[in-house]
């Protein structure tokens, strides 16, 4: 029998968003990761609000919305709320209940910046790593460190001289005036950006296009490929040798020697003598263009060759924050707030692969 095409309204209706989610969705075994995290920073929380005034939103909520965010590709907390508004599955996920009132995308963003005080992702990042059945996961021996370009969100045509001279020809106005650069030498020293100040110029290699970007850098535990520390630093040509010792200093305070990979990058006598003086075996690519300072004590143990077949795996993560989470080129200015999406990224991206690696051990 052929069904009739029109809706049926009906008096009362219930929905109950628990039946709604399949017992098997990804999603449940990531929110109960997460749920356990954020009760551990309960403390936290409590600290940075004030004990009276109006209600704001949860920080758990907005958590857990920013999560959303990078799983499914949201390009902007605009896209978030209307998701919110209609999707039943982001609704469970966040905590709303069906007939909650979805937070203007401004008043989200607003509450969100009072997260970045408290470096919140960074609390996060580690109080997920530190839950009983994740801890088991890690390895404390061996660890991979790099670093990736993240592209700020500043147009060239937003890189004016710092000290501009006054016989230049006033602009024609408009939001995407002509600008010609023919001829005109622009450096980090003489110019800036307008849009993103923090951003600086940067180019990958020689040959290629330089570009205001930051530089993010992730320390990878070499057992399961986990992120367990992400920064976020201005551009240089010492950012990443300097993060790397900064990410593995505090992991190295043991009798027993740990490893740390990386790629030929690495390979400088000043940074692997700093590795060794604080008991880190540097597992490092080794540069044969140059006078390399990694030598045959080292690379003569099978374990340099594993830590090199296995850090290669730290690009996995870059692939997902950039392509899935959106850090190719964060819709966020100034380093605070984008070193804040860069974290959490990485936060997500050891959330997707919890559940199956917790199913397996």
């Amino acid at each position: 029998m052929r069904g009739t095409d029109e809706r049926s309204g009906s008096l009362f209706s219930f929905v109950d968003l628990e039946a709604r989610v399949p017992k098997d969705h990804p999603l449940r075994a990531i929110r109960e990761i997460a749920n356990g995290a954020l009760r551990d920073l309960s403390a936290d929380f409590a600290a940075m609000y004030a004990p009276l005034g109006r209600p704001s939103i949860p920080p758990e909520k907005l958590l857990r919305a920013s999560l959303l965010q990078a799983f499914y590709t949201i390009r902007s907390e605009r896209q978030l709320m209307e998701r919110l508004e209609f999707d039943l599955l982001y609704r469970w996920f966040v905590g709303l209940g069906i007939d909650d009132a979805v937070w203007d995308h401004s008043v989200f963003s607003k509450n969100r910046d009072r997260l970045l005080e408290g470096d919140v992702a960074a609390k996060f990042m580690a109080a997920v790593l530190m839950q009983p059945n994740v801890k088991q996961l890690l390895s404390t021996d061996h660890f991979s460190v790099d670093g990736t370009l993240v592209e700020a969100w500043a147009s060239m045509k937003s890189l004016k001289p710092k000290n501009p001279s006054g016989d230049e020809p006033p602009a024609s106005g408009g939001r995407n005036e002509e600008v010609n650069f023919r001829g005109e030498k622009r450096s980090n020293q003489t110019h800036a950006s307008t849009s993103d100040p923090d951003a600086m110029l940067y180019r990958k290699g020689s040959g290629m296009e330089a570009k205001l970007c930051y530089i993010g850098h992730t320390l990878m535990e070499n057992r399961n490929g986990l992120l367990v520390d992400a920064r976020l630093t201005r551009v240089s040509g010492h950012a990443e040798r300097l993060a790397a010792l900064d990410m593995i200093e505090p992991r190295a305070d043991r009798p027993e020697a740990i490893t740390l990979g990386g790629d030929k990058g690495f390979d400088a006598a000043d940074f692997v003598m700093e590795l060794r003086e604080i008991n880190v075996t540097p597992h490092i690519a080794r540069n044969t263009a140059r006078r390399s300072a990694i030598d045959g004590r080292t690379t003569r143990h099978p374990g340099y060759a594993a830590s090199q077949r296995i850090r290669k795996r730290i690009e996995e993560g870059f692939g997902w924050m950039k392509t899935i989470a959106g850090l190719r080129k964060p819709k966020y200015r100034g380093r605070e707030r984008v070193a804040w999406a860069f974290t959490l990224a990485a936060a997500a991206y050891n959330l997707i692969r919890l559940p199956k690696l917790m199913a397996t051990a």
